[in-house]
């Protein structure tokens, strides 16, 4: 019996070992994030990719699903501000072949001969006016704050790189659903969940030894991007077959007390006294900063605006059916309320339904005949969380700009002012 103890206390010991490891890991892993800030009229994610690892910025873009950057050897690629990555210095660069899973997952941007052990290359031509990309698809380690991914899906765009929105960035970093975004990859260690607070554009959010350039917050994911507390708002998520992209369910939108309802792409129908409207009508994509709307809503909105805010509105050269005044003290801003299924109310202020350049005021929505998009300028100052595993979206009214990093690089929370 005592060897019988002995040996078990030995399994025990082992086990409790394991398990203590198999802790630390699972708070590690689920401890994830990477810093974010804002351009003039997107936002940059900072990463670092290979080993040893090489900082890059990069688009967070809900709206795609392979990560890339540009790469060494590049050909006919845009000019970019940080070194580009170089995969013949990474000791973790390893291509993937034609054959392989994650190859076949790439559907139509998939580019292969007939061998299946020949190496893999995608063509990246579905970005609508944002981006595209061709190159090798590999694995390759991502560094995400403190946290390393190795084995991860990786583009390397080494032919025909396009950033049309920011050229800042080095490439794209996919949040999309689909099987090759970082959230699918890593659903067994941080379940699919993530979540974002958007700094506002506005240099009014500058302070004294801070430049817009250096305001920023946080991309959580895991444990770390759930979103509660009081004031948090739910609609459901909406997913679609082979597509990496992210729906809403919009039912209204209210200018003070009026209320516009969303019937143009909807196909509302009317049965029995009720109007039932289809649900996904709407695209919610952090890579797109102006919020697209079928035309009819968009010039009832625009109407109901000029009728509130009581000032005569000035003619854009090239875009006729955008809102724009002279900024004058005396114009006063009605609050915006998008009206999502689910009871999800945002109300929105107007320093994201309109936009400061040159001494004007520019409404931030545009028409659109054919797909509706919940665009990043009225995202700003919510703390949006999404759970694609219990189909939700979450929002918070939050003071994104609490997080900021001071010009000398040193990282500490700081408290906006009421």
């Amino acid at each position: 019996m005592s060897d019988i103890i002995r040996g078990s206390e030995s399994r025990l010991f082992h086990f409790n070992y394991i398990l203590e490891l198999s802790n630390n890991k699972a708070k590690k892993t689920n401890d994830v994030y990477a810093r974010i800030m804002p351009t003039y009229s997107t936002y940059l994610m900072e990463i670092s990719i290979g080993t040893p690892p090489v900082k890059q910025f990069v688009l967070p873009d809900t709206a795609s699903e392979v990560s890339w950057t540009q790469c060494l050897p590049c050909v006919n690629c845009y000019e970019q501000k940080q070194i580009m990555f170089n995969s013949k210095k990474s000791s973790s660069y390893k291509v993937l072949s034609c054959g392989s899973d994650q190859c076949k997952d790439l559907g139509e941007d998939r580019v292969c001969n007939d061998l299946r052990e020949s190496e893999c290359r995608y063509n990246i031509s579905s970005y609508v006016g944002k981006a595209s990309s061709s190159g090798e698809l590999a694995l390759e380690t991502y560094k995400l704050g403190r946290t390393s991914f190795p084995n991860m899906v990786y583009g390397c765009g080494n032919y025909k790189n396009i950033i049309s929105i920011e050229k800042g960035s080095s490439g794209v970093f996919g949040l999309g659903s689909g099987p090759l975004s970082f959230i699918s990859q890593l659903r067994e260690s941080l379940g699919r969940k993530f979540s974002y607070c958007l700094v506002s554009h506005s240099k009014r959010n500058v302070r004294r030894k801070f430049t817009l350039r250096n305001l920023s917050s946080k991309l959580n994911f895991g444990t770390r991007a759930i979103v509660s507390g009081r004031g948090v708002v739910s609609t459901p998520l909406v997913t679609k077959p082979s597509s990496p992209l992210y729906y809403l369910t919009l039912e209204a939108i209210s200018v003070n007390n009026k209320r516009i309802p969303f019937t143009r792409l909807t196909r509302s129908m009317r049965e029995g006294g009720v109007d039932i409207i289809e649900e996904g009508n709407i695209i919610i994509d952090s890579g797109t900063p102006i919020t697209y709307l079928p035309t009819n809503i968009y010039e009832t909105l625009k109407d109901e605006l000029k009728r509130s805010i009581h000032a005569d509105s000035i003619q854009v050269p090239g875009h006729p059916g955008l809102l724009c005044y002279v900024i004058n003290k005396k114009i006063s801003i009605p609050f915006v309320t998008f009206h999502f299924h689910g009871g999800a109310n945002l109300n929105l202020p107007s320093t994201s339904t309109f936009s400061q350049a040159e001494g004007f005021l520019f409404l931030t929505m545009l028409p659109s005949n054919n797909t509706a998009i919940f665009g990043n300028f009225l995202q700003m100052n919510f703390l949006i969380g999404y759970d694609i595993d219990i189909g939700k979206v979450f929002f918070k009214p939050t003071v994104c700009s609490s997080w900021w990093r001071r010009i000398d690089g040193s990282d500490q929370e700081w408290s906006m002012a009421p």
